[in-house]
């Protein structure tokens, strides 16, 4: 029997580069038989360099986008920023579509912690943003929360610039302070960028093991089931995929250098893809 016309539909994704793509990493491994159409907005990336007004609009041309020329059933804003900045107003816009944001990690960390102090690292954007200070606000009397931005890492992991990540992922995490399971130590680090899960090998190597990394990729995958099995938009996931299957077909589309999310899809996702340009007024 063939699926409803509704829940048949792909499932949108943004980011404003590669960063996104850990997102979409775990919505493959949740959803496996979903279809994904994945936007890089990299001719405005880095996002957390940028204004909230430009984040709106950015962030409502590409569901514009999505929905007019890809007719999708759900829009997933896999980025911390454009998430802090603009989805109040793509759910106002759109109150018929399931939109599911990304929020840094706060509480399942603050939540496991032993020690009581958790690190944060998040661009400079997001970390001032409402939405940020309204989540910390909330969780206020429960840790202490040491707060990083990292001006440059999204870029540099953007651009596969291994000695500029490991410079700045050192700089940051030395700033930050002690990490371990004493007393007085961060046991826990928030990773407040979608990209910063594919320098999470660097980051353990300069904090030790003793402190976790704490990425909210599979807690938004997890949402997103559960948001379209409630609206009945899911495709039934109890099928199994032959050996060897890729486990979905998914559209690549970039604003900017499209070489840039191939290259990432075969070093992080180890697929071969070809990203098409995409131009947005």
């Amino acid at each position: 029997m063939n699926a409803p016309a509704a829940s048949a539909r792909p499932i949108g994704v943004f980011d404003s580069g590669v960063g996104g793509l850990s997102v979409l990493r775990a919505l493959q491994a949740e959803l496996p038989l979903e279809r994904f159409v994945y936007v890089a907005d990299n001719a405005y990336a880095p996002y957390g360099e940028r204004d909230d007004g430009i984040l709106r609009n950015r962030s409502h041309a590409i569901a514009d986008y999505l929905i007019a020329s890809h007719g999708i059933k759900a829009l997933v804003v896999a980025c911390n920023t454009a998430t802090a900045a603009a989805i109040h107003t793509l759910r106002a816009d759109y109150p018929e579509l399931p939109i599911i944001g990304i929020e840094p990690a706060l509480k399942p960390a603050v939540a496991s912690s032993k020690t009581g102090m958790v690190g944060v690292m998040a661009t400079r954007a997001t970390l001032n943003s409402e939405k940020f200070r309204k989540l910390l606000d909330g969780l206020h009397g429960t840790g202490t929360f040491v707060l990083q931005a990292c001006d440059g890492l999204a870029d540099a992991i953007e651009r596969f610039d291994s000695t500029r990540i490991q410079t700045l992922c050192s700089q940051y995490t030395r700033a930050m302070g002690r990490f371990g399971n004493a007393a007085g130590q961060m046991d826990c680090l928030v990773l407040g960028c979608t990209h910063y899960a594919f320098v999470a090998a660097e980051l353990t190597a300069l904090i030790g093991d003793q402190a976790s990394l704490m990425e909210a990729g599979v807690p938004v995958a997890r949402q997103t089931r559960r948001l379209l099995e409630k609206m009945q938009l899911a495709l039934p996931q109890t099928q199994h995929l032959a050996d060897g299957a890729t486990a979905q077909t998914a559209g690549f589309y970039s604003t900017g250098n499209v070489a840039l999310l191939d290259a990432a899809m075969l070093r992080w996702l180890h697929r071969e893809v070809k990203t098409l340009a995409l131009q947005l007024g």
